[in-house]
């Protein structure tokens, strides 16, 4: 039977003294049978994507969520089936039905990939997702972690995965050191979460990982009375569930700034594409000009954007907003341009005018979605 840990021999020092410098000795038969033995009774079982072999379902999915919350992501994954019930009718569908599915669910390089990926198993693999894990991980936007959850939950195949949440868990009951995302500690994770797959049962083990991440071993205050690794758990027996795994360290946020002009005609507003690359990438947002210094400044850089498309008849400032992206914080000041009369059509391709009355539906960014809507109205524009 395993000993239970102590604070004693389980000290930092003790650790990298002992059972952490054999980088190569990770197996433990008693880890994976507590987790899958949890994960029948206790853990999840009944999400959208769950009791099913589909691994077009369990791939979109999984897409879905990294770095998204389940329930964020439950009615994104059902509309999505609603519209595109196969990998084919995803492959097939148009890239903006595609992004404005995804509208509001972030990362859009998730969506790009999502439907170049759909195209490749519908042209290179008829259809159906291959098996293998290394040639999952080679369709766009997959990655090692998330084509071995594909192929355990698929294909019930012998996968490691190893995403935040896993990271977190074994960070904490092995008393693994330094930030997770740093490559010596990533790959030494990879060793431990390849010598401790079990030999069967590995659908029960992959989503008992997940779910002890998700639902017990969470970031703030991990409910550790509950988990079936508390005896085996180097954090708890040296009270350091608060440090583990280590954060990564913290820089400054860069900030930028940039004024967004919502210029409308009739009961449509012109919307700009953005380029694939970069944020917001691909989807549908307004145009876009650098701050300006002063009011004649701003005058001039507003008449020089607008001219193009039309003659203004007025101009207001709108309520100042900032969102903010993984590595930098974007300040924006919309200002709403109503034009006399517009061009027949948009000075280039990248531009749009769009209907107000649809833009619930349009491929845009959230935060610029709430901002068009909530000054807005059909009504408004035509009177």
């Amino acid at each position: 039977m395993k000993r239970v840990l102590t604070k004693t021999d389980l000290t930092p020092g003790a650790v990298q003294a002992g059972a952490l410098t054999a980088a190569d000795n990770f197996a433990d038969p008693g880890f994976s049978a507590a987790v899958i033995g949890w994960q029948k009774q206790h853990g999840r079982h009944a999400l959208p994507w769950q009791n099913t072999r589909d691994a077009y379902r369990i791939w979109l999915s999984e897409i879905m969520l990294q770095q998204t919350q389940v329930t964020a992501v439950i009615p994104y994954y059902q509309k999505f089936l609603q519209s595109f019930p196969t990998v084919e009718s995803l492959a097939a569908a148009p890239s903006e039905a595609v992004m404005s599915h995804w509208s509001g669910l972030g990362y859009y390089t998730r969506a790009r990939n999502l439907h170049r990926c759909a195209q490749r198993v519908t042209e290179e693999y008829g259809g159906r997702f291959p098996d293998d894990p290394d040639l999952l991980a080679d369709l766009p936007g997959i990655g090692r972690s998330t084509a071995a959850a594909i192929a355990a939950f698929a294909y019930g195949k012998r996968a490691a995965i190893l995403d935040g949440n896993v990271k977190r868990v074994f960070a904490r009951v092995f008393g693994v050191e330094g930030f997770p995302g740093a490559k010596p500690v990533e790959d030494q994770l990879w060793r431990r979460a390849v010598a401790l797959l079990p030999q069967a049962d590995m659908e029960s083990y992959t989503q008992g990982l997940m779910d002890l991440g998700a639902t017990l071993c969470v970031r703030g205050k991990p409910a550790c009375d509950r988990c079936p690794l508390a005896q085996r758990c180097v954090a708890l027996a040296t009270d350091r569930t608060s440090e583990l795994p280590v954060r990564k360290p913290k820089k400054a946020v860069p900030e930028k700034d940039t004024m967004m002009l919502v210029i409308s005609e009739g009961g449509d507003v012109l919307l700009q594409q953005r380029p694939d690359s970069g944020i917001w990438g691909g989807l549908l947002s307004l145009p876009e000009l650098p701050v300006s210094r002063n009011a004649e400044e701003f005058e001039l850089a507003v008449d020089n954007a607008t001219r193009p498309f039309g003659t203004i008849a007025a101009c207001r400032k709108l309520q100042p907003f900032s969102h903010v992206f993984t590595h930098f914080k974007l300040h924006v000041s919309p200002f709403q341009v109503v034009l006399k009369k517009r061009l027949l059509q948009a000075a280039e391709s990248v531009y749009v005018w769009y209907p107000v009355a649809q833009l619930a539906d349009a491929p845009l960014p959230a935060p610029v979605k709430k901002l068009l809507l909530g000054v807005l109205r059909t009504d408004d524009l035509l009177n």
